[in-house]
């Protein structure tokens, strides 16, 4: 069986290539899924790519994700930083979780600085642009194999 994992997006990721730009670049929110769609089908790997604004619809797919994924790359964007349902849930998850965040949050504002979800996912990628989400897939895809622990 191959391994699957859940890409979930938070608010206003829907509307990349449309806002600040110089944050988060051109490529628009559905580039962006077919980019990682085309990464996980070359690693032969199962994945489900998510995005709400509504934070109890992804809380229900992180609890959901329990039972159905292997890992989750998660881009909770701004509930990464009000957010305890969501890291609530995560934990209990017990399984990999790359935290990623298109912009290098630590070079924003001083509110964007704490992640309340860092201390309990297993790595973390910020400020590589869209690339990290290709970062985290191939690194999400070493973890499930046992190969980057």
């Amino acid at each position: 069986m191959n391994n699957k994992i859940i890409i979930i997006n938070g608010p206003n990721l829907n509307l990349l290539g449309e806002r600040e730009q110089s944050q988060y670049g051109s490529i628009t929110f559905d580039d962006l899924k077919k980019k990682c769609i085309e990464k996980t089908k070359e690693l032969k790997i199962d994945a489900e790519f998510f995005q709400s604004n509504v934070e109890g619809e992804i809380v229900s797919k992180i609890q959901d994700a329990r039972n159905n994924f292997d890992g989750i790359i998660i881009n909770a964007a701004g509930y990464t930083h009000t957010s305890v349902a969501i890291r609530d849930a995560l934990d209990v998850f017990k399984k990999p979780i790359i935290e990623l965040h298109i912009s290098n949050i630590y070079k924003r504002e001083e509110f964007r600085h704490k992640s309340l979800i860092s201390n309990i996912v297993t790595g973390g990628i910020f400020g590589l642009g869209s690339e990290g989400y290709i970062l985290a897939i191939i690194s999400l895809e070493k973890m499930i194999k046992n190969e980057n622990r």
